[in-house]
């Protein structure tokens, strides 16, 4: 077991990766103090694959225990969502001993997260993640929220978890696209800030793909160094965390143009980074050997779901809901060399246009 830590003071918390870790679950709890009242918030599907026994051994280890289930997908990525939630907490007779434990993708764990930020002003929760994106991305750092009908994750709170626990083995059952979907993501932390990582990546993606534990593992756990690292340092995105949203400025408003249709997170990023990496090219920052290098990376992940055919006035349009605008300027990291990022704003519509449709013919 590989454990990193993320250091905010008395709001510390440890991330802990390794394989079998949910058998183990319940006497992490005790290690970790979390109180003996556990409320359990996933989707059926992942209940069945993981939930259930889940919940049996913590029974058997004098754990009070119930469980919620929420929808899955981006679209219930909402207030409805959360007051489904505080309606079945409130019924529950759930106080502040309570814990939640948000097991799923990255959808559950902010949600579940803004919950517990929220609900009876704050209870503590833990992060079970279960998918690749939400364990090398999302269940680390603390950001919670949900999403509004003018913007994704307008709605949100910084609130660090108690405990994060990475099972690699349930990524065995992950379907093909959503571990691709991952993927993208892990490649991220390469360009923006190490470079041997992302050599790594490029050079061992064949055997990343197998899905191999040890290499598995390997990964995730450096993902999460970089991402506890950052966070530790800046952890409300007021100066270097903000190098996390490489890809993300095009990624959201991907999504919002096509109402989280079509494409799953990680894919919208993917798209995201391709067409960022192209502006970093046009606006002369990076060179173009590393633009296609970074290019060609990106899509032997696997193959895209196609965008063409998005219209890019409703790109442009999502932008302006960016929760990353300032001074009423839309605000992107591009990248300077590959581990090497620059934040810049005010890039004038038609370079956006261009560099959008360049890539998404392609």
């Amino acid at each position: 077991m590989k454990t990193v830590r993320v250091d905010l003071g008395k709001r510390s918390y440890d991330i802990l990766i390794g394989a079998g870790l949910l058998d183990q679950f319940h006497q992490l709890l005790e290690q970790y103090k979390t109180g003996k009242r556990i409320v359990l918030i996933s989707n059926p599907t992942v209940s069945r694959l993981f939930g259930k026994s889940l919940l049996q051994r913590l029974s058997e280890n004098g754990y009070q225990v119930t469980e919620i289930f929420i929808p899955d997908g981006e679209a219930h990525k909402s207030l409805e969502t959360v007051e489904e939630i505080y309606t079945a907490l409130i019924t529950q007779r759930a106080d502040r001993s309570s814990t939640l434990v948000a097991m799923g993708g990255g959808v559950t764990g902010d949600i579940v997260g803004f919950v517990a930020a929220t609900f009876l002003r704050g209870v503590p929760y833990v992060q079970i993640p279960t998918t690749l994106l939400s364990q090398v991305d999302s269940s680390v750092g603390g950001k919670t929220g949900v999403n509004h009908r003018l913007g994704k994750n307008m709605i949100g709170a910084f609130y660090q978890p108690r405990l994060v626990c990475i099972d690699t083995n349930t990524l065995a059952s992950l379907p093909p696209r959503e571990f691709q979907s991952g993927l993208y993501e892990v490649v991220k932390y390469g360009l923006i800030c190490d470079s041997e990582f992302f050599e790594y990546f490029e050079s061992h993606l064949e055997e990343i793909q197998t899905r191999e534990p040890n290499v598995l593992e390997k990964l995730i756990s450096r993902c999460c160094e970089i991402k506890a690292e950052i966070t530790s340092s800046d952890e409300k995105e007021q100066g270097l965390r903000r190098i996390l949203n490489f890809g993300h400025t095009f990624g959201h408003a991907l999504e919002g143009a096509t109402n989280f249709r079509g494409l799953i997170h990680g894919e919208a990023i993917a798209w995201g980074m391709l067409a960022e990496t192209r502006l970093s090219f046009m606006k002369g920052y990076l060179d173009e050997s590393n633009s296609q290098r970074i290019s060609r990376c990106i899509r032997r992940i696997g193959e895209l779901p196609p965008v063409d055919l998005v219209p890019t006035p409703g790109i442009l349009e999502a932008m302006q809901c960016d929760k990353k605008r300032q001074d009423d300027q839309i605000v992107f990291v591009l990248l300077e060399d590959i581990g090497k990022t620059r934040v810049t704003a005010g890039i004038e519509d038609d370079v956006l246009i261009q560099a959008w449709e360049e890539i998404a013919r392609t």
